[in-house]
């Protein structure tokens, strides 16, 4: 068995990921394409933890633009990446992986609240652990809840999964001649503005030296080959 680069990873992945073709709604075979990419580097000896957004199920921008409140919508963001989270659970036990959900914002009935050291245990028990709830406070997405948590339980790297193979300077949908990175430094990425992670998720990486690795989750064994290090997608880093 190849030797593995990264041991405990933190997978970010929009709520779109979950959705149908629409982009909307939970999508119950994606969600098992999802716990199955996860399985295979479970079974390789990763600790994964797991951190979804909510733009499958709420757009807190259709309520900003009605006049909503930004923390109402916020917070209802965050209960939908409890919902999302509790999908992929589902997934991943019915495939045999033994999996918590620990929400930033307490609901006991149905996830654990999150409790750092209780988190880090989990992972070491083998368990995929999967953080609900964002940060658990409004003006935060659920960019900067991955690159928290990344850096609370001491992860090896956030890894973002897209559905497109790394970041490039253009959309390679839109323009053939668009560019892939390889590397790039957090600072590169700020002053480029490119769509990796949100400023806050970047800069807090930036300042505790959490790479971060963009990739298509969807193409067979990416996963399995980024975290034994062969050069997959784009990193970002020191």
């Amino acid at each position: 068995m190849a030797e593995l680069k990264f041991k405990r990873i933190v997978l970010k992945l929009t709520g779109e990921a979950l959705a149908d073709a629409s982009g909307k709604g939970i999508n119950v075979d994606e969600a098992e394409v999802i716990a199955s990419r996860v399985k295979e580097v479970h079974e390789l000896g990763v600790e994964v933890a797991m951190v979804i957004g909510a733009g499958n199920l709420w757009r807190g921008k259709q309520g900003l633009e009605r006049g909503m409140d930004r923390a109402t919508a916020d917070y209802m963001g965050m209960l939908a990446t409890v919902m999302n989270a509790m999908a992929l659970m589902d997934a991943l036990e019915r495939m045999g992986v033994f999996t918590r959900v620990m929400s930033a914002i307490e609901m006991r009935s149905i996830a654990e609240p999150y409790i750092r050291r209780r988190a880090i245990r989990h992972l070491e028990k083998g368990r995929v652990v999967i953080f609900g709830g964002g940060t658990g406070n409004p003006f935060f997405s659920t960019d900067t809840a991955a690159a928290l948590r990344a850096t609370e339980i001491d992860a090896d790297v956030v890894i973002k999964a897209t559905k497109v193979d790394g970041v490039y300077d253009a959309d390679p949908k839109t323009n053939p001649d668009a560019k892939k990175f390889e590397k790039l430094a957090y600072i590169e990425v700020l002053n480029r503005r490119l769509a990796v992670m949100d400023s806050t998720a970047i800069t807090l990486c930036m300042e505790n030296h959490m790479p971060i690795l963009v990739l298509n989750l969807w193409h067979k064994d990416v996963l399995v080959n980024a975290v034994r290090g062969e050069p997959v997608g784009t990193l970002v880093g020191d």
